[in-house]
């Protein structure tokens, strides 16, 4: 397992160099969905159920991006995908150069989908394109169904909103349906995936949808 020391990306012009780092992803065939949520939201066990999951069929990387620690990415070699871990010198967030640094730095040619586990926090990653094919927000039972209402630009940035630990909803005050018209209100076109990592509830419908997202990614 690698890791790489990434500094704030040198150009300002990150909007460009995210999408041609898309644009050459996309030539490539290969998916880059980049994971955004709080800490403690269930990301790195969601991750890793699913490449659990997908590693028979899919050829799977993990990018996963933090200000210290390499524990995460070393629980994803262990599980089976290519991994390689951001240091993001205390950067709350990933951009566009900074994701290319840490993808060349991995490998990616042979690779069908690429998960760039961003840092943990629902402000600046909404706010930074990554030159990700698609944006995937994770939200927890326990963090509350108002999360739509006190962080507007994530659930508007995001294509996918995954609501974590459902097998909890019966112990926290958290209403699926008030969360799903408040995500709806603000991005109608955003499709809901609750799971349970552990039960493994909901855990299809999130894996078909990353498989179809593949598929359309390397035929488009």
């Amino acid at each position: 397992m690698k890791v790489i020391e990434l500094n704030k990306s040198v150009t300002s012009s990150n909007d460009r160099d995210a999408d041609a780092l898309r644009e050459e992803m996309r030539q490539n065939g290969t998916l880059l969905i980049n994971l955004m949520s709080s800490p403690g939201s269930g990301k790195t066990t969601l991750l890793g159920k699913t490449v659990t999951d997908l590693k028979k069929e899919l050829k799977i990387g993990v990018l996963e991006a933090d200000i210290a620690s390499d524990v995460d990415a070393k629980t994803m070699e262990d599980l089976g995908a290519r991994s390689i871990q951001a240091h993001t010198d205390g950067m709350c967030h990933m951009d566009a150069g900074m994701t290319r640094r840490a993808l060349e730095a991995m490998g990616h040619d042979d690779l069908d989908l690429i998960f760039l586990e961003n840092v943990g926090n629902l402000i600046c990653p909404a706010e930074f394109d990554t030159g990700s094919g698609k944006n995937v927000m994770i939200l927890s039972v326990p963090e509350g169904d108002d999360k739509p209402l006190k962080y507007p630009l994530m659930f508007e940035q995001s294509d996918v909103l995954v609501i974590t630990k459902t097998d909890v909803l019966s112990y926290f005050d958290f209403d699926l349906k008030k969360c799903r018209e408040r995500a709806r209100k603000l991005n109608p076109k955003i499709q809901i995936f609750p799971v349970s990592a552990v039960s493994g509830a909901g855990m299809n419908a999130w894996e078909e949808w990353l498989k179809q997202a593949v598929s359309s990614w390397k035929n488009t």
